[in-house]
C-alpha cells in the first residue's frame, strides 16, 4: 500500500518515454486547462438522435476539445462543440493527461476501473475532484510542488478564472487545494504509522520510502504556507484550520526525519551507556537536581513581589523541557491526527517536573531514544525544532559522556551534518549536560569548554550556575564575551524583568570575584540605562512598578548590599560614592541586618558611612536608634554575645561623641534637643552637613527634613557642595555641575581652596559681612576646626573598622 490514495503499487519505469512525456506534460500545462484535464467528458457525438455519452479519454489535434471517443472521432467530419473540420489524415486524437499518467503508472489502474465506462458513477463533483486530487498527487510525488503553488496563485486567487460552469467553478476554488492537503497528510501519516509498527529490519529496509515521504510532507508543507499568506488578513475557522494542518504536517515531518536517523543508528542500541538501567540513570537525575536545589541563590523576585521561579526547572535540561510545552500539548485533543506516530510504548503523559518520586517515569530520562523522539517532536510547538534537536543531543550526551569517544562520538558528526547543526551548538549541548551534573570532572570540562562558545548568544544561566558552583572566575569570562547586556538598549526596552535578572547575576559574580569597584561601575550603567529609558513618574500600582526605573535601583543596590553583607564587605562597599536613590536602599539594608545580626558591625559601619561623609547629625541618629536596639536585645542575650554587642556599641559611641564635640555650638544644641526628645528624629531645622557649611550658613534656606525615621535620608551633602562651589571670584552665584561619582563627598578642601583664593577684605565686603574675621593666615576658625575634625575622623574611622572586623570574626 502506497502512501496516497491515487499512487500506483510500483513504482513507474522514469527512463520509459510515456513517463517522461506525460510529465513534461504535466510541468508545462497551462494551469486554467489543468482543471479541464481533470473533468470526466463524454462523447457528444449523435447515435440516432441520441447522445453517445461515453466518456472521452482523447482530445483532438484540430482544436483540442475532448469531446468525442476514440470510436467517434474516426466516423465524424467536425467538432461537436465548435464545428472545426477534423483532418483525414494521420493521428485524428491523443490522449488526455490524466488518461496519460495512468498507462504511464503515475496514477494507479484502480482510479481508471472505478471511473471508465461507469456512467451515472455517484457525484460527477466528487469524481472531478478526485481526478484533479490524482494530478496533484503525481506533482507531489515527482517534484512538482511549485505547480501546485502556482495553482493557488494563479487560479485560486485571480479574481478572472471563472467559469458559468457550476463544476469547473468548484475547481477553481482553494478549498479544492485545501480539501487535497487533509487527504495528502493523513494518507501520507497512516502508512507511516504502519511501517513504525512493522519493527526495526522492516523499518530499515523501508529508509528510501521514508525518506520520500518526508519529502511529500515538506512540499505539502510549502503548498499550506502559500495559502496561509494569501488569508493573512483573514480572521475565520478557515485560516485556523490551515494552521492546525501546518502543525500537524512540520510535527509529522520532524518525527520522521529524527526517526530516520534513529532507525538508521538502530536507535543508538548497540551502543553502551554509562549507567548500568534505567533506575540509575533517574536516581542521578534526582540527585543533581537536589544538588543544583540546595546550591542555588535566591531570587531577587521574592523581595519585591513575592514572585518566585518555581515553574522554572534548576537544571538546563528541566528547563529546556519546560520551555517546549510539552505538558501543555499531551492535552491538545487536535494533535489526535499525528498520534498514530506514537509508539505504544512510549509514556502516554510527560511531566518535565524533576522530582524525587521514583514511581514517577513520565519525566526526563527518557526510557529509549525512540520514546524521547516520540515526546519531543510529537508535541510541543513545531516552531521549537531547534530546542528539541538541542535536547536530543544532550541526551545522548547524558548518555554516553564517561564512555570512550570511539564508541560513540562519530554519533554526533552524523547528527550534526544530517540536521546542519554547528560545532558550537554541539558543545553547548555538552556544557548544559556537564553543567547539570554535580560532579567535580564534569565541572572542570565545562569550564575548559566554556571560553569556545562564549559570546552573546551564550545561555545567561550559564554564569548563574557557575557561581552557584563557586566559579565566579569562569563566570566572569563568561559575561564579558557578551553576556553583559546592559549596554544593549533594546534588551531593556524589550525584557526589563529579564535584563534585571541578568544584571543581578552579573553583579554578584564580580562582588564574589572580589572586583568590588567593577561591580558598582556595572551596577552603576545599569541603572543609569534604565533611568534614561524608564518613566520615573508611573510608580502608581503594582504593574508598573516592576517596569520602572525605581524598581530596577532598588533591587541592583538591595542585591549589592546584600552579598556585600554575606562576603563581609561592608567596610569597602561603604567607600563607594552612592547617590541619593541608592542610599535610601543602603542604609535599609544595612540597617536590617544590624537588627538581625547585632553581633555583626553592620550598624556601625552604617554610621561611619555617614561620617566619613560629614553628615554627623544623621550618624548620631543612626547611633541613637542602634542604642535603642542594642539595649533591649542585651535584655535576653547571653553573656558572650552581650559582651560583643557592649563593646561594639561602645567604639561606635565614642567615635560619634568624639565627631559631635568638635561640632559648632549650634550643631551640638541641635543633638541635645534630639537626645531630649525636644525635636523629633531628623526634626524640620536648618541641619547643616559640616562645620564647612555652617560658614554659608546665612546664605543658605533652610532645609526640610522628615519628621520621623525613614530609609529614605536627605543628602544634606548637595547642599554644602553647591554653597561652596556657588561663590565666584566677584562674589556672584553660578549652578555648578558635580560628577555623579563625587557629588556625595564633598570634601573640606574645597572651602580651603575657596577662602584663599578670594581677598580677605572681598570675602567680608561681599558677603556683607556675616563672615568671621579670618586670622593672618587667611583660614577662619571654622575652616580650622574642620581640618581637625577630618583627622581625628579618619584616624577613628579607619580605627573602628578594624577592631569591627576583629570582632566580627
Amino acid at each position: 500500500m502506497e502512501a496516497l490514495p491515487s499512487s500506483p503499487r510500483h513504482p513507474p519505469k522514469y527512463g520509459s518515454a510515456v513517463v517522461q512525456n506525460a510529465l513534461e506534460q504535466l510541468a508545462s500545462i497551462d494551469l486554467i486547462e489543468l482543471c479541464k484535464e481533470a473533468r470526466i467528458e463524454h462523447c457528444r457525438a449523435t447515435r440516432d438522435l441520441s447522445s453517445c455519452g461515453r466518456y472521452v479519454h482523447h482530445v483532438l489535434n484540430s482544436c483540442g476539445h475532448a469531446s468525442l471517443c476514440a470510436e467517434c472521432s474516426q466516423r465524424c467530419d467536425v467538432c461537436p462543440i465548435c464545428r472545426s473540420p477534423i483532418p483525414d489524415n494521420g493521428n485524428r486524437v491523443w490522449l488526455r493527461l490524466y488518461y496519460k499518467c495512468i498507462e504511464a503508472g503515475l496514477i494507479s489502474k484502480q482510479h481508471d476501473e472505478r471511473f471508465q465506462e461507469k456512467e451515472d458513477h455517484g457525484n460527477p463533483v466528487n469524481t472531478d475532484v478526485q481526478r484533479l486530487h490524482s494530478l496533484f498527487d503525481v506533482a507531489l510525488q515527482n517534484n512538482l510542488t511549485p505547480l501546485i503553488c502556482h495553482y493557488i496563485t494563479d487560479i485560486c486567487l485571480d479574481e478572472n478564472a471563472v467559469s458559468s460552469d457550476p463544476l469547473l467553478a468548484f475547481l477553481l476554488d482553494e478549498v479544492v487545494i485545501k480539501d487535497w492537503c487533509k487527504r495528502a497528510v493523513n494518507a501520507l501519516i497512516s502508512e507511516i504509522g504502519m511501517i513504525y509498527r512493522s519493527g526495526l529490519e522492516m523499518m530499515q529496509s523501508k529508509l528510501s520510502q521514508l525518506q520520500k515521504f518526508a519529502a511529500q510532507l515538506a512540499g505539502i508543507n510549502s503548498v499550506l504556507e502559500v495559502m496561509i499568506a494569501s488569508f493573512t488578513e483573514a480572521v475565520s475557522a478557515h485560516v485556523n484550520d490551515l494552521h492546525q494542518l501546518i502543525e500537524n504536517t512540520l510535527k509529522a515531518k520532524q518525527h520522521l526525519e529524527a526517526m530516520i536517523w534513529c532507525i538508521r543508528h538502530r536507535f543508538i542500541q548497540d551502543i553502551c551507556s554509562r549507567y548500568t538501567d534505567y533506575e540509575s540513570w533517574s536516581s542521578d537525575v534526582i540527585q543533581r537536581k537536589a544538588s543544583a536545589e540546595a546550591r542555588k541563590w535566591p531570587e531577587f523576585f521574592d523581595k519585591q513581589s513575592g514572585d518566585n521561579e518555581a515553574n522554572q526547572g534548576t537544571l538546563f535540561i528541566e528547563q529546556a523541557l519546560q520551555n517546549l510545552g510539552i505538558e501543555q500539548s499531551y492535552r491538545n485533543e487536535e494533535e489526535a491526527a499525528i498520534s498514530c506516530l506514537q509508539n505504544e510504548q512510549s509514556s502516554s503523559m510527560f511531566c518535565s517536573t524533576i522530582t524525587a518520586d521514583h514511581s514517577s517515569l513520565n519525566r526526563y530520562p527518557f526510557k529509549n531514544l525512540c520514546e524521547a523522539v516520540d515526546i519531543l517532536f510529537l508535541h510541543g510547538a513545531s516552531d521549537m525544532v531547534i530546542a528539541k534537536q538541542a535536547i536530543l543531543l544532550y541526551y545522548i550526551f547524558d548518555r554516553h559522556w564517561t564512555r570512550p569517544d570511539s564508541e560513540w562520538r562519530y554519533l554526533l558528526d552524523d547528527f550534526a551534518a544530517t540536521f546542519g547543526i554547528t560545532i558550537r551548538t554541539l558543545l553547548e549541548c555538552l556544557v548544559f549536560c556537564l553543567l547539570d551534573d554535580h560532579s567535580s570532572e564534569a565541572l572542570e570540562e565545562a569550564c575548559s569548554l566554556l571560553p569556545k562558545i562564549s559570546s552573546k548568544e551564550t545561555h545567561p544561566k550559564i554564569a548563574q550556575v557557575l557561581l552557584e558552583r563557586h566559579r565566579p572566575d569562569m563566570a566572569l569570562v563568561v559575561l564579558k564575551s557578551g553576556r553583559d547586556s546592559f549596554s544593549a538598549t533594546e534588551n531593556i526596552e524589550k525584557d526589563g524583568i529579564s535584563s534585571l535578572s541578568e544584571a543581578v547575576t552579573a553583579v554578584r559574580v564580580r562582588i564574589e570575584y572580589g572586583h568590588l569597584t567593577e561591580a558598582f561601575m556595572y551596577h552603576r550603567s545599569y541603572c543609569s540605562r534604565v533611568k534614561e529609558q524608564r518613566a520615573a513618574d508611573m510608580i502608581h500600582s503594582e504593574d508598573t512598578l516592576r517596569s520602572s526605573w525605581v524598581y530596577h535601583i532598588e533591587v541592583m543596590t538591595t542585591e549589592f548590599c546584600t552579598v556585600c553583607i554575606e562576603r563581609n564587605f561592608v567596610d569597602k562597599m561603604i567607600d563607594l560614592p552612592w547617590d541619593s536613590e541608592e542610599e535610601k536602599h543602603l542604609h535599609k539594608s544595612l540597617f536590617d541586618s544590624a537588627c538581625e545580626m547585632p553581633t555583626k558591625p553592620f550598624g556601625s559601619l552604617l554610621v561611619v558611612y555617614y561620617l566619613r561623609r560629614y553628615r554627623y547629625l544623621e550618624a548620631y541618629e543612626v547611633d541613637h536608634n542602634l542604642q535603642r536596639f542594642e539595649q533591649k536585645k542585651l535584655e535576653s542575650s547571653t553573656e558572650e554575645i552581650a559582651s560583643k554587642i557592649r563593646t561594639i556599641a561602645q567604639w561606635r559611641e565614642n567615635l560619634v561623641a568624639k565627631c559631635l564635640d568638635m561640632l559648632p555650638e549650634v550643631q551640638r544644641e541641635i543633638v541635645k534637643a534630639i537626645n531630649t526628645g525636644e525635636q523629633s528624629q531628623f526634626a524640620r531645622t536648618a541641619q547643616i552637613s559640616s562645620p564647612v557649611s555652617h560658614v554659608f550658613k546665612a546664605q543658605s534656606p533652610a532645609i526640610e527634613l522628615s519628621s520621623s525615621f525613614n530609609p529614605v535620608l536627605q543628602n544634606k551633602s548637595s547642599l554644602h557642595s553647591k554653597n561652596i562651589n556657588a561663590l565666584t571670584d566677584s562674589g556672584g552665584m553660578i549652578r555648578s555641575s558635580h560628577s555623579e561619582f563625587v557629588r556625595n563627598v564633598p570634601s573640606v578642601l574645597q572651602s580651603r581652596v575657596v577662602s584663599q583664593a578670594m581677598p580677605a577684605f572681598n570675602m567680608r565686603s561681599t558677603a556683607g559681612g556675616i563672615f568671621p574675621s579670618v586670622g593672618q593666615n587667611g583660614e577662619s576658625p571654622f575652616l580650622r576646626r574642620a581640618k581637625d575634625i577630618k583627622v581625628i575622623l579618619e584616624k577613628e574611622s579607619f580605627t573602628l573598622v578594624h577592631v569591627l572586623r576583629n570582632l566580627s570574626s
